[in-house]
């Protein structure tokens, strides 16, 4: 019997069925794929560093190094399992060339370093997660490369300087665990023993990784002071096991995120859907229920007999759901899956996504029965007499007819009902509100990371061109050579020195700690801090917003330097935003020395009219070695497979919030027009036509949608924005303001969405004639 009640309900409600089924489905969906994709990153990223056999503590470092000194430390220190010098031949990116192509990659902000497999850890990879093994005149090449230049195997590199040249093959992509993301600046090729000693011959510039593995990874911070506290070399960036997972998770990390917060805003969706069709299901069944209530079936049997219903629905709907993350589990992971390849499933890949679904399908049959507890209230005499569960609005007292002389008629009545059954309308808009929403923030997060303005968010304000020069035996003469040139270039408007420099900084607890300081002016090219400001004096200092946040420093609080071999007491005067270097840096007014100096940076704008690129290629002849970047390609180089990823998921969730609209709209209006029925009928006895009564429909969705519109704007602006925030200070930014590119923003997409809505409205109202006629027969 209970079979035959549902076939018949689901052939009689076949639109309404199938929309609540899409919604819980794409629900459960998101749910398990989102859980499934950050399940599988961090198990990737475990299975891959543990093929790589990725160093605990690695201090970059650019100058000469005494091995006999790195072996006795070693050997002295009880937390070193192992140690190795990787020695890496730096090679200016106008020397290199990719492809065919027959150009240089002159204008690459990526800094190429040449080496040769390691011998005892942090191997570098392939694409299988194996050791690479090139052969002379063969070449690995890092993954980055292959995606910026649709780079295969087979293909050709050529190291190209002065009368030296000398071309070798493409045998393999590097899977690299320290470089591998495109926002590390630094990529390293292998080539073999014996090519690699050729290049050393021909080129000079050299830098050091000094790696250590060690016998237990939590004692990583403990290993970092006494390395310090040696005086072995540190004449550049020092990095541990846990800021490279964080830079390798990051991107799909920040992917999985954005789905599952878009799964959150469907599960809400799904929900909203539920409690309408539920109402609306039982507005059509008072009689029925008021019947079964009069010949004394309980309240609590009559739900149980809809709640079967429901729970059919979602658990079919919950398992499909986790069949089809299954399928789309490809198109999620791809990019994690180039870049870390794929660690072999186990039985938490496949628990994790049912657990999701499990948690959709417990969800929607708590909602449903919160929403049938109105069961009780429900009177067998009302229900049989009045044949609704509720009362009209009072609101028609205030919205008379005869009242509008300026409105016309049917645009009045549609707009009238809206108000009169507000509550009902109130659902509908509230939908298309999550929808804008769900469309206009990762719209205007994109557009915010393309932005040029995203650098502020990167430590560094605002600027044409960058140039930075890292040490070398005679970088202090060049960099003040450099200085004296741009000072007499008539081309440049304005410019700021800047020297980051390696400090001693002493922690509240008495640890001396190493941090990286940034010195110069800073109100050339200002930041936006989240408090405070620059420091303006030598006693201030503004620090990051995680390393604040790490050593617990609000503004006003103090901080001791080494500063000349004395202790200096800092007051902080500001915190910013700053991505770059694990989003622990530092800025104040002190002195350097030349020995402690980690790079050299000048930042300028050039006068308007002049040629940036032409600019950019003659400081990067007359400073060679100095990396010369303009800076609206540093972003989309280094940002390019986070912005690729964020495109795909806007292009997600846009066709998802607008093929929602399009299934609620069908849905609200299809099941409304029956509900009016006998309305329609009174208002063809009036004289309306029916292209009149589809008109008020549409005005009655033009309305609400405008509402939800305006409504999803505005909370793009504050919840949106707060919530982009959340996820970014993760990686150092905590105050993310969008970037609004208007056209699309505020005409394009709501264009879109309008036509949309505007469509599936007047698709349902067509079944009016129907209707109508339905209703006179009753009659």
């Amino acid at each position: 019997m209970l079979g035959k009640m549902w076939r018949k309900d689901i052939a009689r409600n076949k639109l309404i069925t199938a929309i609540l089924f899409m919604f819980i489905m794409i629900s459960s969906l998101l749910v398990a794929s989102s859980a499934s994709m950050l399940l599988e990153l961090f198990r990737s990223v475990d299975d891959w560093f543990e093929k790589a056999g990725v160093p605990h503590f690695v201090q970059m470092h650019a100058g000469e190094i005494d091995q006999r000194e790195m072996d006795g430390f070693s050997s002295r220190s009880e937390l070193v399992k192992e140690q190795q010098t990787v020695e890496m031949i730096s090679i200016e990116p106008d020397h290199v060339y990719f492809g065919p192509s027959g150009e240089s990659e002159d204008g690459s902000v990526m800094e190429m370093s040449f080496v040769k497999q390691n011998k005892a850890f942090d191997f570098l990879l392939d694409l299988n997660n194996k050791r690479l093994d090139v052969l002379p005149g063969e070449i690995a090449v890092p993954i980055y490369f292959m995606q910026q230049h649709s780079l295969e195997l087979g293909d050709t590199v050529r190291l190209a300087k002065g009368s030296f040249s000398k071309t070798f093959t493409i045998a393999d992509f590097v899977r690299d665990a320290q470089m591998n993301p495109s926002i590390v600046s630094s990529k390293r090729i292998v080539v073999s023993d014996s090519d690699w000693e050729t290049l050393k011959g021909h080129f000079d510039e050299k830098e050091y990784l000094i790696e250590f593995l060690l016998h237990d990874g939590e004692r990583t911070s403990e290993f970092e002071q006494l390395y310090l506290a040696s005086g072995l070399p540190h004449q550049g960036t020092a990095i541990t096991y846990a800021q490279f997972r964080l830079l390798n998770a990051l991107t799909d990390g920040v992917a999985a995120v954005v789905i599952l917060l878009a799964s959150v805003l469907m599960i809400v969706i799904a929900f909203l859907c539920l409690r309408f069709t539920m109402l609306a299901a039982l507005e059509e069944d008072v009689y029925e229920i008021g019947v079964m209530k009069a010949i004394g079936i309980a309240s609590d049997e009559i739900r149980q007999l809809y709640l079967m219903k429901y729970r059919m629905i979602a658990l079919t709907a919950s398992m499909a759901g986790v069949l089809l993350s299954l399928f789309a589990e490809q198109a999620f992971m791809a990019n994690r899956s180039l870049y870390m390849g794929t660690a072999e499933k186990n039985a938490l890949s496949y628990i994790i996504p049912l657990l999701g679904a499990g948690c959709i399908f417990l969800l929607v049959m708590l909602f449903c029965r919160l929403v049938l507890r109105r069961f009780k209230r429900i009177s067998a005499v009302e229900a049989l007499r009045s044949g609704s569960t509720s009362a009209k609005g009072r609101m028609t007292r205030l919205l008379k007819l005869h009242r509008s002389r300026f409105i016309p008629v049917n645009i009045f009545v549609g707009i009238q009902d809206v108000f009169v059954r507000l509550k009902t309308f109130g659902l509908l808009g509230f939908v298309f509100t999550l929808c804008f929403f769900l469309i206009i923030v990762p719209v205007n997060f994109l557009n915010t990371m393309k932005s040029p303005d995203f650098m502020t968010y990167m430590g560094a304000g605002r600027s044409d061109i960058q140039i930075d020069m890292r040490q070398t035996d005679d970088v202090a003469q060049r960099y003040n050579d450099m200085i004296a040139y741009i000072q007499h270039d008539s081309d440049v408007e304005i410019y700021a020195p800047l020297v980051t420099s390696s400090y001693m900084m002493r922690s509240d607890d008495g640890v001396y700690e190493k941090v990286s300081v940034q010195t110069g002016d800073f109100s050339l090219f200002p930041l936006a801090y989240l408090s405070g400001a620059a420091p303006a004096t030598n006693d201030e200092i503004a620090l990051s917003y995680l390393h604040a946040k790490e050593r617990g420093k609000q503004l006003g609080d103090t901080l001791t330097l080494i500063v000349a071999g004395e202790e200096r007491v800092l007051k902080l005067s500001g915190i910013y935003q700053d991505v770059t270097n694990g989003g622990k840096t530092a800025k104040a007014l002190l002195p350097y020395e030349a020995q402690s100096v980690l790079w050299y940076m000048v930042s300028l704008d050039v006068k308007p009219g002049v040629a940036i690129g032409e600019k950019r290629a003659e400081y990067a002849a007359a400073f060679h070695p100095a990396k010369v970047t303009f800076m609206d390609d540093y972003l989309s180089q280094t940002l390019g497979s986070t912005i690729s990823q964020l495109q795909k998921i806007t292009a997600l969730t846009l066709a998802a919030a607008l093929a929602i609209a399009m299934l609620i709209t069908a849905l609200f209006f299809n099941m409304l027009i029956v509900k009016d029925a006998s309305d329609i009928v009174i208002m063809r006895s009036l004289g309306f036509s029916l292209k009149h009564i589809r008109l008020q429909y549409i005005i009655r969705s033009l309305a609400v949608l405008m509402a939800g519109i305006v409504l999803g704007t505005a909370a793009a602006g504050s919840l949106g924005q707060g919530v982009v925030s959340m996820l970014m200070s993760f990686m150092g930014a905590a105050r993310v303001e969008f970037v609004v590119n208007p056209f699309v923003a505020y005409m394009l997409i709501p264009l879109i969405l309008l036509a949309v809505v505007l469509i599936t409205t007047l698709f349902s109202s067509l079944t009016i004639t129907a209707t109508g006629k339905s209703a006179v027969a009753a009659k």
